[in-house]
C-alpha cells in the first residue's frame, strides 16, 4: 500500500486530505501546513501525523507519494524537495511560477524515474471525458471555435497570482487536451480592478494550428460561479458545464452528413438539444486515483509535466500580450525566450 502525504491543506489541499483518507489502496500517514488551526483540526479529524515543516515531514515519514498544494511561488521548491528524497508527486496546476522552474522539476522527476503530474483537475470532469471522446469520434464533424466561461466572485485567499495564472490554466490545458493542437497566436486585453496587484479580468483570443479559434473570457469580477465551455462545428454546438458536470448537444438542422467544402455548407439551422447521459464522479477523486496508478507504474499520468508545462508558456504569453498590447506569434516568442526546445517545439 501507498503511503501519502500532503503540504498545503487549505481550500484545495483539504480535498486531497479527505480523498486519500477514503481510498483503500493508499495510506494518508501525514499532513503538513504552516497554520497550526488549519493542521491540528485536520489531524485529529483524520487522525493522522501533522507537521508544521514539510521537510521534516518528508525527512520523517516514509512517502511514496504526495499531493502540494502550496502558494504557486512555493512549488519548485517544495516538488523538488519531495522529488529528492524519491517520492511521486502530483503539485496543484500551474506546475510552477515560471517555465524555468517547471523544466527543472520535470527533468528533476525523470532522472529519478518518478512520476511528476499537475492538477489539471478538468481533464477527470466527465463531462470533458465524454466530449474527448466524440470529438474524436468525429460526431461535430469540422470544428471551427471552442469558446470558455470561467467566472467567479473575488477569492480574497489568492494573493500571489492573478486570474490568469489562477483560471486561464485550466482552459489552456483543456483547449490544447480536447483539440490536439498547439496554439499558432495569441491576444489578450486585462484588467485589474479589484486586485491590489494582477489582474482579475481577462479576454483572450487564440488562433491554433489547425485553423480553429479558441475564445477565453475569464474573470474574479461576476458575483456567481460559472464554468462553462462551447466547441461549435460543422454540425451544431457541443456545451459543457464544468460544475453540473453536464454535456449538452445543440444541434445543427442544416448540416451536411459529410464535410467535403465549404460551398456545402448551406447554412445553420436550429435543432434538437440533447442532454447526454453521464456516470458523474468526483474529478479530483478521479485526479488522485489516475496519479496512485502512475506512482504504481500501473499506468502513464494523465496530466504529464510537458502538458503543464506548455499550458504555463501559453499563460505567460498572455500576460505578455496584454502587457504589450501585441498579437504574438507563439512559435517565434518560444525561440526568443528560449523555451522552443524545453517545450519540445524546436524547429
Amino acid at each position: 500500500m501507498l503511503r501519502a502525504g500532503v503540504i498545503g491543506v487549505g481550500s484545495i489541499g483539504r480535498h486531497h486530505v479527505r480523498i486519500y483518507k477514503q481510498l483503500d489502496e493508499v495510506e494518508l500517514a501525514a499532513i503538513a501546513d504552516i497554520d497550526e488551526a488549519r493542521r491540528s483540526a485536520l489531524a485529529r479529524r483524520y487522525r493522522v501525523a501533522a507537521y508544521a515543516d514539510y521537510e521534516e515531514m518528508l525527512t520523517g515519514e516514509k512517502l511514496d507519494v504526495v499531493s502540494i498544494a502550496v502558494p504557486t511561488e512555493l512549488h519548485r521548491d517544495v516538488a523538488l524537495a519531495a522529488i529528492t528524497r524519491g517520492v511521486h508527486v502530483l503539485v496543484e496546476k500551474p506546475i510552477a511560477a515560471s517555465v524555468q522552474q517547471a523544466d527543472e522539476l520535470i527533468h528533476a522527476a525523470a532522472a529519478r524515474g518518478l512520476a511528476l503530474t499537475v492538477g489539471h483537475v478538468e481533464r477527470f470532469n466527465p463531462a470533458v471525458v465524454e466530449l474527448k471522446r466524440r470529438l474524436a469520434a468525429g460526431e461535430l464533424g469540422h470544428v471551427f471555435q471552442v469558446h470558455a466561461r470561467r467566472l467567479s466572485p473575488f477569492p480574497t485567499y489568492i494573493r500571489d497570482v492573478g486570474v490568469v495564472m489562477d483560471l486561464a490554466t485550466h482552459e489552456l490545458d483543456i483547449m490544447r487536451y480536447l483539440l490536439g493542437s498547439e496554439a499558432e497566436r495569441i491576444f489578450a486585453e486585462t484588467e485589474r480592478n479589484l486586485h491590489k496587484r494582477y489582474e482579475d479580468m481577462l479576454s483572450g483570443i487564440i488562433r491554433f494550428e489547425n485553423g480553429i479559434v479558441g475564445v477565453l473570457d475569464i474573470n474574479w469580477l461576476t458575483p456567481t460561479k460559472v464554468r462553462e465551455l462551447r466547441i461549435t462545428g460543422e454540425r451544431g454546438m457541443f456545451l459543457v458545464d464544468y460544475l453540473k458536470q453536464d454535456l449538452y448537444f445543440y444541434e445543427n438542422s442544416e448540416a451536411p452528413s459529410r464535410w467535403d467544402a465549404m460551398a456545402l455548407f448551406r447554412g445553420v439551422g436550429e435543432g434538437n438539444v440533447i442532454k447526454l447521459h453521464l456516470n458523474r464522479v468526483e474529478p479530483l477523486e478521479a485526479e488522485i486515483k489516475a496519479f496512485l496508478d502512475a506512482a504504481a507504474g500501473r499506468a502513464q499520468p494523465v496530466v504529464t509535466g510537458m502538458d503543464a508545462i506548455r499550458a504555463l508558456a501559453l499563460v505567460q504569453l498572455l500576460i505578455a500580450s496584454a502587457e504589450a498590447g501585441q498579437v504574438l506569434r507563439v512559435a517565434d516568442e518560444f525561440e526568443r525566450r528560449g523555451w522552443a526546445a524545453t517545450l519540445g517545439m524546436a524547429a
